[in-house]
């Protein structure tokens, strides 16, 4: 019993870590974990306490969303490693997301797309955990430069989710009714009302009610060097 409780723990622990690196909260891992294999969260949980180990059809799952090596995570140890190198995780290339206009952002999900994949010459990796289709955008303009805090200037890429829910001070990507493009902005949440707010205090703030849809969260800002 000694032996099998002290299997779990290490099985445990790598989950943890390969977790914690696939970008997984340290608070709601389990879930969305479980969300995303079709498990329950209290099955997953088990996993990260040490109670119980994945079938093996689960393992393998497993290991490819957290993009680890199958033998490495049931195991701890990989074919070609020294047995004393811990965590001997090979590299794995993170997901690609593409490159897309203000105008295409505007039209995600409606009925004619405006672009198709094989047309985008710029993808670019991330690590960040997304919870639905993702892609990356340029940001125009100044709306959200400022001088102290909160900032993300022109130029920068941002990776857009757009399977996360915005909540108050989500940074959003949006469209208003009277634009065929997108815009970024800070949703801010206040009594109910909601607005959008450049992260520049010299623009002003747009109430919303209605009149936009919520297009994606950004979840990540990257300065390309060019």
């Amino acid at each position: 019993m000694v032996q099998m409780n002290n299997v779990r723990e290490k099985f445990a622990s790598r989950l943890a870590q390969a977790a914690k690196d696939a970008g997984y909260s340290e608070h709601g891992k389990a879930t969305e974990i479980a969300e995303k294999l079709g498990l329950t969260p209290k099955a997953v949980s088990k996993w990260f306490n040490a109670e119980s180990i994945p079938r093996q059809d689960a393992m393998n799952k497993l290991a490819e969303l957290l993009r680890v090596e199958v033998v490495w995570l049931q195991h701890g140890e990989l074919a070609g490693f020294d047995s004393n190198v811990s965590s001997p995780r090979p590299y794995r290339p993170a997901p690609k997301y593409p490159v897309i206009s203000w105008v295409q952002a505007g039209a995600w999900n409606e009925a004619c797309e405006p672009y198709t994949l094989d047309q985008i010459d710029e993808w670019y990796e991330s690590e960040a955990h997304v919870q639905g289709a993702a892609f990356w955008l340029r940001v125009e303009g100044d709306s959200m430069t400022a001088s102290s805090g909160q900032s993300v200037p022109e130029g920068s890429l941002v990776l857009v989710d757009t399977g996360r829910e915005a909540i108050n001070n989500s940074l959003v990507i949006a469209k208003l009714t009277d634009s065929n493009e997108a815009t970024f902005k800070k949703l801010v949440i206040d009594g109910g009302q909601k607005f959008l707010k450049g992260l520049n205090p010299a623009w002003p703030i747009t109430p919303i009610n209605g009149n936009c849809k919520i297009i994606g969260v950004a979840v990540q800002m990257m300065m390309k060097l060019v």
